[in-house]
């Protein structure tokens, strides 16, 4: 209730937000959620009753645009929340700005993903998945090259795992952002994850 409190008081003090309504637990989320149906819906990922990932699973394309606010986040747990649909997660910690522009960000349609879990992220994905259809038109070798940023290498260490230049890479990744719609090599990763590019175990 005091984290809440507080929440709401600085939220309702930054001009263009509004505040519809608020719960105690996953239950009480989903429930306003369909009701108020907001913009925005910051679920804890540790409450009462139904935790925020569960509740994320129970909302999928219900309509809010998600964020999650959480002490701490198993690597599977964040996996499952991006592949819910999970536009952000942010750490309670973290300053009271970063969860406002991370808000504004998720609006124009991006991620919002704090440093302190993204190691994590790229340590949940290491298995690719083989042998389906691929969306977004994306050749082999593109395949390849998503597969490896979403498992966290970066363009040199792709570029020696597929005995490639550097600027074939980088190369291929021009094509992979126009192709997918992302922006970064962020993004491209949580978008993979979301759509089943690839998959982990």
């Amino acid at each position: 209730q005091i984290f809440r409190d507080g929440l709401r008081r600085r939220r309702e003090s930054e001009p263009g937000f509004e505040v519809v309504s608020e719960g105690a637990d996953g239950i009480d989320a989903i429930r306003m959620a369909r009701d108020s149906q907001p913009d925005i819906l910051l679920l804890d990922v540790a409450m009462p009753r139904m935790g925020g990932v569960e509740a994320l699973a129970t909302l999928v394309n219900a309509g809010p645009r998600v964020i999650l606010l959480t002490a701490a986040i198993q690597p599977a747990d964040l996996l499952k929340a991006i592949q819910f649909g999970a536009r952000g997660v942010v750490m309670k910690e973290s300053a009271t700005r970063l969860l406002i522009d991370g808000i504004h960000r998720v609006m124009d349609g991006k991620y919002i993903i704090g440093a302190d879990v993204a190691d994590d992220l790229a340590h949940a994905v290491k298995q690719v998945g083989a042998g389906r259809p691929r969306p977004f038109k994306l050749t082999a070798r593109e395949m390849d090259i998503v597969s490896a940023i979403a498992g966290g290498q970066s363009n040199r260490q792709i570029a020696e795992r597929l005995s490639i230049s550097l600027q074939t890479v980088k190369h291929h990744l021009t094509s992979i952002f126009d192709k997918t719609g992302a922006s970064n090599r962020l993004e491209l990763a949580l978008l993979a994850i979301r759509e089943k590019v690839v998959d982990s175990d």
